[in-house]
């Protein structure tokens, strides 16, 4: 059950440190000591720890001398982890912590993490999804033995489609990834291993209206994103098939989750993309789809569906992703009625909600 969010664990915290050595210091570490402003994630990064890596090990060494949610003290003194001790993540996505940059970062011991894995009941603290949504519990073990790696759309300096919604402005990659986190977050509940591919450091979980657009996101492991459009979409298969070969043997899936921008008076269904030569990559868009048309059905039974799975294979992220990919589009980001489907936090989640339901359903039938 491990979100790979490996960038993830780290982002809660924003901070700057100037770094002094220690003088008749007795143990083998560094300390620096913390100013205005400074927050644990950029302590580390600034003085060349990955915080997916070293925050455990930074917050055990530290943990009496650390305010409410793990905050610092202006003007006190921290130690700073040695590459060599600090513990690694347990692929972990979004739900139990591990070392990987890419599960979302929940350092916890291997031991403690095993342990997490087979309790159902267990209960962890995961910061990559923000305050109010960090105490994740294993429900089940349902997801056990699947890796997902969620790749929401642009990011970085590249904010994707934008609209304007009253005087305010939306952007697509604030919104592919709040639904992208929020299903990591369900995968994990049932066991998944999930890799955040894309994550931003301060961006938990939101439950606001109007996601304020912004630039820092980072690529799985911990990579700036670059401004040339290819180099992105190369960059981010190439973290995805890296992984892919560390896990190899196991059910593997990408998705790709984007929002679309078409004209104005275009409402569109949440509809699909696959290779045309990857048949499972079909199967998990054929049973997404059919549970969010099950959905609407039950709930809307006058309304139709009408979101399609069809292949689109000159899309570098299916094209060249190596574990089967599907490629979903969310909607239309300029469309009244779309808006609110992306804009009312309820709705976002029960995107995730859907497709989190015909992901395992997609997995089940893989098992039979």
């Amino acid at each position: 059950m491990s979100i790979i969010i490996k960038s993830i664990l780290f982002f809660s915290f924003f901070v700057f440190f100037s770094l002094t050595d220690l003088v008749g210091q007795s143990g083998p570490y560094q300390e620096v000591t913390a100013k205005e402003g400074d927050g644990i994630f950029m302590l580390l990064r600034e003085n060349g720890l990955n915080p997916a890596t070293h925050l455990q090990s930074f917050l055990e060494l530290n943990q009496q001398n650390l305010g409410e949610n793990n905050s610092l003290y202006k003007g006190r003194s921290y130690l700073l982890p040695n590459k060599v001790d600090s513990t690694a993540n347990v692929q972990l996505a979004a739900n139990t912590k591990e070392t990987s940059p890419s599960t979302i970062d929940i350092s916890v011991k291997e031991d403690a993490a095993k342990s997490a894995l087979e309790d159902k009941s267990m209960v962890l603290d995961v910061p990559f999804f923000g305050k109010k949504y960090e105490r994740l519990e294993i429900i089940d073990q349902s997801l056990k033995g699947a890796v997902y790696y969620l790749l929401s759309g642009h990011g970085g300096p590249d904010p994707g489609a934008m609209s304007k919604y009253g005087s305010y402005l939306l952007a697509e990659d604030e919104y592919a990834y709040d639904v992208s986190i929020r299903l990591a977050r369900r995968l994990m509940e049932h066991g998944a291993t999930v890799y955040m591919i894309i994550q931003d450091e301060d961006d938990g979980i939101r439950d606001e209206s109007i996601l304020l657009n912004d630039t820092d996101e980072r690529c799985y492991p911990d990579e700036i994103i670059p401004l040339n459009q290819k180099e992105r979409l190369r960059q981010r298969t190439n973290a995805v098939n890296k992984l892919y070969r560390k896990h190899k043997g196991s059910y593997q899936r990408m998705m790709a989750i984007h929002v679309d921008s078409r004209s104005k008076s275009e409402n569109i269904d949440v509809f699909f993309y696959h290779h045309e030569n990857s048949p499972s990559g079909k199967k998990l868009a054929t049973n997404i789809h059919e549970k969010i048309k099950s959905k609407y059905d039950r709930h809307q039974p006058n309304r139709g569906y009408t979101g399609s799975v069809s292949t689109r294979s000159s899309l570098y992220v299916i094209k060249y992703s190596h574990p089967p990919a599907i490629f979903v589009e969310l909607g239309n980001i300029k469309n009244e009625k779309d808006q609110r489907r992306f804009v009312i936090a309820d709705n976002r989640q029960a995107l995730a909600n859907w497709l989190f339901e015909g992901m395992l359903s997609d997995y089940a039938k893989e098992k039979k």
